[in-house]
């Protein structure tokens, strides 16, 4: 067994480089420049379907699949308009219109963004996706559409001179098998037999029972072109950790949008559930999508939250100035669900504070140790079920504006920060609703189509959520009331 453990540590320092049991079809280079390139790459690979793919609200893929011969022969591909107005559970609130059965449910266009295009590694037959982009029946942007947002976003940072970076950590947790939606939560059993205990971070023992599954991951995500940078065990019963190498934030979204859907396949292969639900486990610590973040210059490439001495800019400050302002405002595109607000909780090693601090793990906002070139801010409070194109672009717009106001930061927290009962933030999913609905920035970067919709689909899905009786009313009204 000592040789699947040095393998692990290897994978988790970024070293290793699988080279079994890939299909023989498959290579890691992933996408293609233009439709010239298409056929080729096809034929090349032996593909006989597409997936086109797209994310909706709550970063769900939707989209069709086809032949071959269809995606590449000029078919034009459409979806309802009426799939962002819908909740997670599959309702259409009347407040954004019930265009289920109402003939103005217009359709809207994907657009495949070429390169994206990717194999299909756990398909049986040799199958590609590409994830697609919506535009309207004119070809123009539809600005509630999660990538649109993000490029929207994006092109505020250009108009700057300004090119933003992220590395997203994305937390999850393994689960065992479970048909019965009331039935508690339990971690899968691992190679030794025996279900994992909690209070494992940083154990390679723990990654170890999970030994097959994180090989298929790596493959999986290998094949992908999907650049995972380290893999750890965390703190929580079979949760664990990927980070993603730091690049631009389209692609890294993009990225952890087909991470996600992997994860679940891998799972899937081997007898369990990957669940990125942000507090799956009563008692046990949230799952989260630490965000790092950095801006350079478009023309130098210098970071731009350093001075050339190297000490930290007056854009950094004012960038921390931001997410302080703006984020707890924001919240809603970070902390998606009821049970996201399950996991901001004081007490349960998950910031519920709007401060900063140097490598301080208790502030939402930690500046990590780095030398000046690598100066960063993560933002701690996105959990794991949000959307990423969505807490992407919320956390770099909240920078932005910063940025753009001059904003000027709290001093710096060193002590800890997330002890007591105190909560700086929206305390549940209406509240978080309220105030984006109220910061009227907002309307300038993200959209005023978007905010009115999202806002309408949140509000739809609490509604839904309290038509549930919980085992807590059941345990503590049932008999005392």
């Amino acid at each position: 067994m000592a040789q699947k453990s040095d393998k692990t540590s290897a994978k988790k320092s970024g070293d290793a480089r699988k080279t079994t049991r890939k299909p023989a079809y498959v290579d890691n280079k992933r996408g293609v420049e233009n439709w010239k390139q298409v056929n080729g790459w096809l034929n090349w690979r032996g593909i006989e379907d597409i997936e086109c793919v797209t994310p909706d609200l709550a970063g769900v893929p939707r989209g069709k699949m086809m032949p071959t011969s269809k995606f590449t022969s000029n078919t034009s591909l459409s979806l309802p308009s009426a799939l962002y107005r819908q909740t997670i559970s599959g309702e259409y609130p009347d407040e954004t219109g019930n265009f289920r059965y109402d003939p103005q449910d217009g359709d809207l266009k994907l657009m495949p963004d070429l390169s994206t295009l990717a194999v299909v590694p756990w398909e049986s037959d040799p199958t590609a996706q590409v994830i697609c982009d919506i535009v309207g029946p004119q070809g123009e942007s539809v600005e509630y559409a999660p990538r649109n947002v993000l490029k929207r976003v994006l092109s505020l940072y250009e108009q700057k001179g300004w090119r933003p970076a992220v590395a997203p950590e994305i937390e999850f947790y393994l689960i065992a098998l479970n048909d019965d939606p009331d039935y508690p939560l339990q971690p899968p059993v691992g190679r030794s037999g025996r279900t994992i205990a909690r209070g494992q971070s940083y154990t390679i023992a723990g990654v170890n029972e999970f030994d097959e599954l994180i090989d298929d991951i790596y493959d999986f995500s290998e094949i992908q072109g999907l650049e995972i940078d380290t893999l750890i065990h965390e703190e929580g019963p079979a949760q664990l950790e990927i980070n993603l190498r730091h690049d631009d934030p389209l692609k890294l979204a993009d990225q952890v949008f087909m991470f996600k859907r992997t994860l679940r396949e891998a799972a899937l292969k081997h007898g369990m559930y990957a669940t990125f639900m942000a507090k799956p486990m009563q008692g046990q610590a949230g799952s989260a999508m630490h965000i790092h973040q950095s801006v350079s210059d478009l023309k130098t490439g210098r970071n731009i939250f350093c001075n050339p001495d190297g000490s930290p800019s007056a854009k950094f400050f004012s960038f921390i100035g931001g997410m302080q302002h703006f984020v707890p405002k924001a919240l809603v595109m970070m902390a998606p669900y009821v049970n996201s607000y399950r996991r901001l909780t004081p007490e349960m090693a998950c910031p519920v504070n709007n401060a900063w601090g140097y490598d301080n793990r208790t502030v939402a906002f930690r500046v990590p140790n780095s030398d000046a070139a690598a100066r960063r801010v993560e933002n701690r409070l996105p959990s794991s079920d949000a959307n990423p194109y969505l807490a992407i672009a919320a956390s770099l717009a909240c920078g932005w504006l910063g940025m753009v106001r001059e904003i000027v930061p709290d001093s710096p927290t060193a002590t800890t920060a997330n002890e007591g009962t105190t909560v700086e933030l929206p305390r549940g999913l209406l509240e978080a609703v309220s105030v984006l609905e109220d910061e009227p920035a907002f309307i300038d970067v993200f959209g005023s189509d978007f905010i009115d919709i999202y806002a309408g689909v949140k509000r739809g899905e609490f509604e839904t959520f309290m038509q549930v009786i919980s085992p807590w009313e059941r345990q503590y009204l049932l008999l005392n009331v």
